[in-house]
């Protein structure tokens, strides 16, 4: 009779137990994944801030090596190409580039993110009024064996006019 007792009782509390132990679970990996997005933000920030202070030598910080991506109506590029690019704008002296982003969702997955986002690029000369431009694209991101993330693959189109 007691083993009868025991038994639906014992059950009870792993359930209790195992009630209590699955949200704390979920809380975690919602927290791990909050942080990686925090993290994920703060490159993109990183990375506006330093292109829109002429930080050439940190630019391309934000991209990996095996960087590919493609832009409507362009061949597809690499690391080097993005980066050449990017030197190329931020040592024209007859132009100021000003770029702002607004990232609309970002979603990780162990190594892996995607990041939904827009950049507005405005660019300055002088006697003319400015130029300004929508990109709207996505941004897979890896995590670095630093702990960094960084873009190895984007797809961007600008805004339809």
């Amino acid at each position: 009779m007691i083993t009868k007792c025991v038994a639906p009782a014992i059950l009870r509390r792993l359930m209790v137990v195992s009630i209590l132990i699955i949200p704390c679970g979920s809380r975690s990996g919602a927290q791990s994944a909050g942080t990686e997005q925090a993290a994920i933000r703060a490159a993109l920030t990183k990375w506006t801030d330093d292109f829109n202070a002429g930080n050439a030598k940190e630019v391309c910080g934000l991209f990996a090596p095996d960087l590919r991506y493609d832009y409507k109506g362009f061949p597809e590029r690499s690391y080097q190409e993005i980066c050449d690019g990017l030197h190329r704008s931020l040592t024209d002296q007859t132009r100021r580039y000003n770029y702002s982003l607004a990232i609309k969702e970002t979603i990780v997955s162990s190594d892996l993110a995607a990041v939904r986002l827009t950049w507005t690029l405005r660019i300055d000369k002088p006697d003319a009024p400015p130029q300004i431009s929508q990109e709207h694209g996505i941004d897979i991101f890896r995590k670095q064996s630093d702990g960094t993330w960084k873009i190895i693959r984007f797809i961007a189109y600008d805004e339809p006019g």
